[in-house]
């Protein structure tokens, strides 16, 4: 399931009117929002718990209440989707708005750019090949990632490093639903187009108080969730919270990247200066996972202030197992071992 949010001034397959702005939503859906919209901060009005789907269900409801020209289409959307994330949305804006589609990638990604072909070789290059002249800005593609404890070899794979590839994305993966929902906005309302992975393991699990109105949060900006000295940790999504758990007798920093790409190497750079070493984890593949690139990029900036090589804990280079799957995922004891390892290096 994916999700495609996106506004733009009436693309065709290879034409622009600006005169005739339009902005779209589909998912396995698409959401346009605004790209005047300036980056906000949640406030200290009133908010609520909720968990991570609802947190989404509310940013799609603020597109689409604050912009006519959004719309979601998508696989299953029209009656709230497999994860539940449109629930009662067509309900309240209308069929029109929020409707589904045939069970076709391609086909929902090429109608989410305006007939157009998919995601790598239209809509990451648009706005390159017309010197700037038009983009496909508030194309959002959500869809869900990773493990969720019964997924298997399809419906449990990490592939944000395949994306990761491609000039003229950007790739976005919140931990909680406070991130998702202003990272989501921000994603929607953003001109360039955009992948939102959503861990399927947080859907339900994650619960937090998130604020009710309309908020952003901005992309490209890590952030510092535990301070320390010793170690440097880096991840994003739902391993964040493994992560967090192997925090245990060394002061450990540990930096929610949030924004794949471009990602924030000011912020991962400051931290390992200060401790001297590096951990990345995530549940892709080791090989060719994003962690190799933070990993090349760090060496290159701060080589002389390493104190050991840096760690890598991840997914092994298999197909994601059924039965075996806590063999294969990156757990606590995994980089708990690999921070000791790399401190008493």
């Amino acid at each position: 399931m994916a999700t495609n949010l996106r506004r733009f001034k009436r693309l065709g397959s290879v034409f622009i009117n600006n005169s005739s702005p339009l902005r779209r939503l589909s998912s396995s859906s698409a959401v346009l929002g605004s790209v005047d919209g300036q980056v906000q901060q949640p406030g200290t009005g009133t908010g609520k718990s909720i968990n991570l789907y609802t947190a989404i269900n509310q940013a799609l409801q603020i597109a689409l209440d604050s912009d006519p020209r959004s719309y979601i289409f998508g696989e299953d959307v029209g009656f709230g989707g497999v994860f539940r994330c449109t629930t009662g949305l067509a309900d309240q804006f209308g069929k029109h708005r929020v409707f589904n589609t045939p069970l076709c990638e391609q086909g929902i990604v090429g109608f989410g750019i305006g007939l157009a072909a998919m995601i790598v070789n239209e809509a990451a290059k648009f706005r390159y090949r017309s010197g700037n002249e038009f983009n496909c800005g508030g194309l959002t593609i959500r869809t869900p990632y990773g493990a969720v404890g019964h997924g298997g070899h399809y419906h449990s794979q990490s592939p944000e490093a395949f994306f990761c590839h491609v000039p003229g994305l950007k790739v976005v993966i919140p931990r909680s639903p406070k991130e998702a929902k202003g990272l989501l906005l921000s994603s929607i309302r953003e001109p360039n187009p955009v992948v939102f992975f959503e861990p399927k393991w947080l859907y339900r699990l994650a619960v937090e108080e998130v604020p009710e109105g309309d908020y952003m949060l901005p992309l490209s900006e890590a952030e510092v969730i535990r301070e320390g000295s010793d170690i440097t940790l880096v991840g994003w999504g739902a391993q964040l919270a493994i992560m967090e758990q192997a925090c245990e007798g060394i002061s450990c920093e540990l930096i929610d990247l949030k924004t794949l790409i471009p990602w924030d190497k000011e912020t991962v750079e400051a931290s390992v200066r200060k401790t001297g070493r590096l951990l990345i984890s995530h549940e892709a593949p080791v090989t060719g996972g994003f962690g190799a690139e933070i990993s090349a990029s760090i060496v290159e900036r701060c080589f002389l202030r390493l104190e050991a090589p840096v760690a890598r804990v991840c997914g092994l280079d298999t197909p994601f197992p059924l039965v075996f799957e806590p063999f294969y995922m990156p757990n606590k004891n995994k980089i708990l071992d690999a921070i000791k390892d790399t401190v008493n290096y």
